[in-house]
């Protein structure tokens, strides 16, 4: 097989190999917003559900700052725990 053949032959192979790296991304990427959007959907609830209730009608801000913090909260601990586990990798 001439040497031209062969190279893009290898080419070809690894540009197939950059295609699935990138679908493998993509679709991890949007498999995590689906999760985030979840957890956002499900953090709102209990909020509505428990915090509202117990503050009363000038609960708006206060459930919007329990809210973020809780979401701020959850974001840092699976960030921290997942560059642990990058670390060990």
């Amino acid at each position: 097989m001439p040497k031209a053949i062969h190279k893009i032959r290898k080419n070809a192979s690894e540009i197939k190999i950059e295609i699935l790296k990138q679908m493998l991304t993509l679709a991890t990427s949007g498999l995590g917003l689906v999760a985030a959007l979840a957890w956002n959907t499900l953090i709102q609830e209990l909020v509505s559900q428990y915090i509202k209730p117990l503050l009363g009608g000038a609960s708006g801000v206060i459930s919007l700052l329990i809210y973020a913090v809780l979401v701020t909260v959850l974001a840092v601990v699976i960030t921290y725990n997942l560059s642990k586990l990058i670390k060990r990798g």
